[in-house]
């Protein structure tokens, strides 16, 4: 026997109350589970006084670039994470042609928040198709278990090049768009993903390439995806897109439809509460459609070199397409604020709604402004005499555009986010781990659902949150034999302190490649996270950033 821990209160994840039992693990698998187990173990741990549950799979991450330079998976696997889905949203890096590799790094950079200079020095580009690429993530090994969807965007570039960003594709492209989901289904994919999504976009603010496609052609490549029975259809959902078409989806393929990104926002309140109703319909009619919620407030950090809170702003688009000097002198145009202060004042569903309480100055570059952190940017305004957005940009181009904001962005009512997240038509996720490095850091999502949402406001029982974290998204996902502590299951387990569990402060570290920045956090009231049977952090992390213990994950159920 490889190990057994005793005296735990045990959450199993299927949602039921706790018990106290000793769990035995073999060959990596979960062997025994029971009351004062007989035998020993090469290693025993008594964990009185501490829970057990499964290790959280995230199922939203873009994780896609950074396993090819840093299989650690870092921070999700110091955060209680044992599986991760990558490639949500379409943003994927395969397929790609040698001569695309640049384009599909500069998108990542403007619609993921990626450094082009990590993205270039990072990448490991030993792969075209998408079968490649998960054969060279399966060689290069992982510390926690990977899944992968197929991205739209990537594909459509594959195929169409240029075109891609330009129109809906043709016989022809659609044909061979078809063919290559196949291969990628057939070779493990999980599913396929897109986003119809408006703040979307990628070099100089073109619109992300499945943007451009039709319902036909989203018709055409769900179907393709679940020809041979299974897989996933994911989409990140404008504003256009309707319930009703993806229910039609789920329909045609006979496969989940999983619909993000179902964020609360305070200036459209009851918009999220009739997407998931729609879902619950849909549902209620056979179809299965879930939609994929947060349980994280949506925080941005940013400079005016990428203001993304703006970027789903048409009029904003001008700003995405120059740099340096051109782009303080289009930030100090009159006209060009006008028509952003004219579509701010139009109500809508996207990232920021013209909510200048809500964003504010935390890092002055010129010391002199110091002064000034800590203040949101509505009273910075009045006290200058001046609008927001005039004080905001004035403010930002004296400091060359090196001024720190933040903006708390959607998911700011509690008493909406518990609603939200305990509602029957939702799955809780959308943590984005591995993009937006800059902006935000939200890989501990699960710790904060089960000491902030469960322990701290009650609005959900533990055993509840661990279900929402484990067996219920490896049922959604068809994961077998993960997300369950039972016999003949992957030993992929989490010990923690249910009194202090939580997620740390966000910080930043330089430890991308080339040293560049990014916000990370810390794990509260961790003991122990085994993937697979083998030991991969403790309560001070990571124990070693080279074990890969995780699988590649390429069979799933129907």
């Amino acid at each position: 026997m490889d190990l057994i821990i005793r005296n735990a209160q045990v959450f199993d994840g299927t949602g039921s109350p706790p018990s106290y039992s000793d769990v035995a693990v073999d060959g990596g698998m979960i062997v025994a589970v029971g009351s004062a187990l007989s035998g020993t173990a090469d290693r025993e741990i008594d964990a009185r006084g501490l829970s057990l549950m499964p290790g959280i799979i995230d199922s939203h991450t873009h994780y896609d670039a950074q396993i090819t330079w840093d299989p650690s998976l870092s921070p999700s696997s110091s955060l209680g994470v044992t599986s991760v889905l990558i490639g949500n949203c379409g943003f994927t890096i395969a397929p790609c042609r040698t001569t695309d590799q640049d384009l599909i790094m500069h998108n990542l950079t403007q619609v993921e928040g990626m450094s082009i200079e990590v993205l270039q020095s990072g990448i490991n580009w030993n792969f075209e198709s998408f079968p490649d690429y998960l054969d060279s993530l399966e060689a290069g090994g992982m510390i926690a278990n990977v899944a992968a969807f197929m991205g739209h965007s990537s594909i459509r570039t594959f195929v169409m090049g240029q075109a891609a960003v330009e129109r809906a594709a043709n016989d022809a492209e659609l044909a061979e768009m078809q063919r290559i989901v196949e291969q990628g289904m057939a070779a493990g994919a999980i599913g396929f993903a897109t986003s119809t999504a408006p703040q979307h976009n990628g070099h100089n603010g073109i619109p992300m390439p499945s943007r451009l496609a039709d319902e036909r052609e989203l018709e055409a490549l769900v179907s393709a995806m679940g020809k041979a029975g299974n897989g996933i259809f994911m989409l990140t959902k404008g504003r256009q897109t309707e319930i009703s078409f993806l229910e039609q989806l789920a329909d045609v393929s006979n496969r989940p439809v999983m619909i993000a990104a179902l964020l609360h926002n305070s200036t459209q309140p009851d918009d999220t509460f009739n997407d998931l109703a729609a879902i619950g319909a849909a549902r209620a009619r056979g179809r299965e459609l879930w939609g994929q919620v947060s349980c994280c407030p949506l925080t941005n950090d940013f400079t005016f070199k990428s203001a993304y809170p703006l970027e789903g702003l048409a009029a904003w688009k001008p700003a995405m397409r120059v740099k340096g000097d051109a782009l303080k002198s289009l930030l100090m145009d009159p006209t060009f604020r006008q028509q952003v202060v004219d579509e701010l004042a139009i109500p809508g569903v996207r990232l920021f709604n013209n909510e200048w309480h809500k964003l504010e100055l935390i890092e002055a570059s010129d010391p002199k402004n110091r002064v000034l952190e800590g203040i949101t940017v509505d009273v910075l305004a009045a006290n200058a005499g001046k609008q927001p957005l005039d004080w905001i940009l004035d403010f930002a181009v004296s400091e060359n555009l090196e001024s720190l904001f933040t903006a708390v962005l959607l998911n700011s009512d509690q008493e909406a986010v518990g609603r939200m997240i305990c509602d029957p038509n939702a799955s809780v996720a959308l943590s984005d781990a591995g993009a937006h490095l800059t902006f935000f850091c939200d890989a501990g999502f699960g710790l904060h659902l089960m000491g902030h949402w469960s322990r701290d406001l009650e609005v959900l029982a533990l055993e509840q949150a661990v279900h929402e974290l484990t067996a219920k998204p490896a049922a959604i996902f068809r994961i077998p034999k993960r997300g369950t502590i039972d016999v003949g299951y992957h030993a992929d387990l989490l010990l923690f302190d249910p009194n202090t569990v939580a997620r740390g402060p966000k910080r930043r570290v330089h430890d991308l490649p080339g040293g560049a920045a990014r916000l990370t956090t810390d794990a509260v009231g961790i003991y122990g996270t085994w993937v697979n049977g083998v030991q991969i952090a403790n309560e001070r992390g990571i124990i070693d950033a080279k074990a890969r213990p995780g699988h590649l994950l390429r069979e799933f159920a129907h």
